[in-house]
């Protein structure tokens, strides 16, 4: 992966959010993060950039407002983001959370580990497989 692909978190959790940001610039890979605290935002800026879509979509599934489940329909629902993979970005390791957000149309399903190091290796396999 030779240019810089660009990925959306969309996560409730500031905390996450700058654990997330640190294990991608920690993992090797050039890829750049937009940040967002809820679905609603997330959604509005996708829908204000469609010629602009993501190379990845990061998702957290308990958040406020609309969550991680409803914003994965919505994206979804959207040509221009149909084929962007979503990956669900939770602290779920639940069975049914992952069969539900597989059949909504999730690319794949990462349980937020306990340390940066940990999230940090996840991220560099997911992109040297995802790219």
């Amino acid at each position: 992966m030779n240019h810089s692909k660009i990925c959306l978190l969309i996560d409730d959790d500031q905390d996450d959010q700058e654990i997330f940001i640190l294990a991608l610039s920690n993992s090797g890979q050039k890829v750049s993060c937009q940040t967002f605290s809820n679905a609603l935002s997330g959604l509005r800026q996708l829908d204000n950039n469609p010629a602009q879509a993501p190379d990845y979509i990061f998702l957290d599934l308990n958040m406020p407002g609309m969550n991680g489940k409803q914003c994965l329909a919505e994206i979804k629902s959207r040509s221009f983001l149909k084929d962007v993979p979503v990956i669900i970005y939770s602290t779920s390791s639940r069975p049914q959370d992952i069969t539900e957000t597989t059949q909504l149309g999730a690319a794949a399903f990462i349980t937020k580990p306990s340390s940066v190091r940990s999230l940090t290796k996840i991220l560099s396999d997911f992109f040297q497989t995802h790219a």
